[in-house]
């Protein structure tokens, strides 16, 4: 008996919806707190902070780029991978451009030159660290929502 293509397109993105998805980059499970050494030890927190974490900053950066926090979707370490590794491939709305991009465009982050000097352990665990420092919340409902019995 087959099963009708909604039934299977629907397992397919439920499968893909959690933390440590098979869709994209997987790492090997990372050390959240060897994670936090290596954000202060890179000097991340020169340009961001984390959400709930008082960490020390380090100089004045450019932009001072939010991390972590309650989020209505799950970040992927797909995406934590690829915002580390390649931090121009998207750009984070609502800062000013002139604070967190050159003049051709590219990320900040991607002039420090981080991949020359960050080790793959320190990259998993950079991972581990941020995707820990997010909490996943419902949407908010939108009074112009309707809910049904």
């Amino acid at each position: 008996m087959r099963m009708p293509l909604l039934v299977v397109l629907a397992g397919v993105l439920i499968a893909g919806c959690g933390q440590k998805s098979g869709f994209g980059f997987r790492l090997p499970d990372g050390d959240a707190m060897r994670g936090r050494e290596a954000f202060v030890a890179l000097r991340c927190n020169a340009c961001h902070h984390v959400a709930g974490l008082d960490l020390p900053r380090q100089g004045a950066g450019a932009a001072d780029v939010a991390l972590g926090g309650q989020t209505i979707r799950v970040k992927t370490y797909g995406e934590l991978v690829t915002a580390i590794v390649n931090p121009s491939h998207r750009i984070a709305p609502g800062y000013p451009e002139s604070r967190v991009t050159s003049a051709d465009g590219r990320s900040l982050m991607a002039l420090a030159y981080l991949n020359d000097v960050m080790t793959v352990q320190q990259l998993i665990d950079l991972v581990a660290f941020l995707q820990s420092s997010y909490e996943v919340v419902p949407p908010p409902i939108s009074p112009y929502s309707y809910i049904y019995p």
